[in-house]
């Protein structure tokens, strides 16, 4: 990576906001998808190619509501016109959502591959941006409507590792208060591996659901050596995660489920020249990180990735590793 291009404060309205089984913020296909579309733009206008995005948010609403003021929360769907009979039309259950976004889109290019040929660094830079800018305002992010872009910043990526570290602290700094999303899956690989130990019958999507479910458990209210009965008076505290961290489920990607057929030969295909398979999707893991917890700006990004049968959204997060500072000194 050579260079980051930044994309501040992107305010997006009517956001998809479901993701197969999970809700609350789009998919990270979502975001590469945008990524990459503006990639195509770059490469037809300039022959240069954009790689893996960072999504850090700095605000987030869901169109929802409770309905008797308590409880569940619900869609606020809209009407939608009436069906050449003059009927109703039947409502299609859809999550909406409006969120303020930044993103880091990795760059294997400098200045000095710009051909805008301006005579001067600067203003070749400044046309770049402002060639982006104009992409981005033209495209839909997560099926939503991108209403304005706050700043448009390229900048090159020191090769020294002090420097680096400066570099990412100022940038980062600048997009606060935010949050970035990175991928925690080990954490969920690592539950599991726990769990079949005592129950080597439970299914993956057990552990995944302790990460996802809110549970709460009684804990009776008896003097020592009684037994609780269906009398018994109880609290309810909520069970914790099997992790600390601000832990959310997310979709990471897909898992074929059929043979890879020829371009083709799957009637009525998006592309009848492109190889086409079914697929599934996979969930796993993410985690809301505050940027000032963030010392590497590479592990951030999220890349393609295919293992196998798998086509995942991937990026490269390890967690820096806790300094005790109550130790006594020796």
């Amino acid at each position: 990576m050579k260079s980051v291009l930044m994309l501040k404060h992107i305010k997006v309205e009517n956001a998809n906001a479901i993701s197969g089984l999970t809700y609350g913020f789009p998919a990270i296909s979502n975001f590469l998808g945008f990524t990459h579309a503006l990639s195509r733009t770059l490469q037809r206008k300039h022959n240069l190619a954009l790689g893996g995005c960072a999504v850090i948010c700095h605000q987030h609403h869901v169109n929802a509501y409770q309905p008797a003021g308590w409880g569940d929360y619900v869609f606020s769907l809209t009407r939608n016109p009436l069906t050449k009979e003059a009927k109703t039309a039947a409502f299609v259950e859809e999550g909406r959502m409006h969120m303020d976004v930044s993103l880091l889109v990795e760059c294997d290019f400098s200045d000095e591959d710009f051909d805008f040929n301006t005579g001067s660094d600067t203003q070749d830079v400044k046309c770049f941006q402002d060639f982006i800018r104009e992409a981005a305002l033209m495209q839909r992010l997560a099926g939503g409507t991108v209403q304005s872009i706050k700043d448009v910043v390229f900048a090159h990526v020191p090769d020294r590792s002090d420097e680096l570290n400066r570099f990412t602290r100022n940038h980062l700094f600048k997009l606060l208060p935010g949050f970035a999303l990175v991928d925690r899956s080990e954490l969920l690989k690592n539950h599991f591996d726990v769990l079949k130990v005592d129950k080597p019958e439970i299914e993956m999507i057990d552990a995944w659901l302790d990460f996802c479910a809110l549970r709460q458990k009684a804990r009776p209210e008896i003097k020592e050596g009684e037994m609780p009965n269906e009398d018994t008076s109880a609290s309810w505290e909520y069970v914790p995660k099997p992790a600390k961290g601000w832990l959310v489920p997310i979709a990471i990607g897909f898992k074929a489920i059929s043979p890879l057929y020829d371009g083709g030969e799957v009637a009525r295909a998006r592309d009848p020249n492109t190889p086409f398979r079914f697929v599934e999707s996979a969930y796993g893991i993410g985690e809301w990180l505050g940027l000032h917890r963030i010392r590497d700006l590479d592990q951030l990004f999220w890349r393609y990735e295919v293992v196998g049968d798998f086509y995942l959204w991937r990026n490269q997060y390890a967690p820096q590793p806790q300094v005790n500072n109550n130790q006594s000194d020796q």
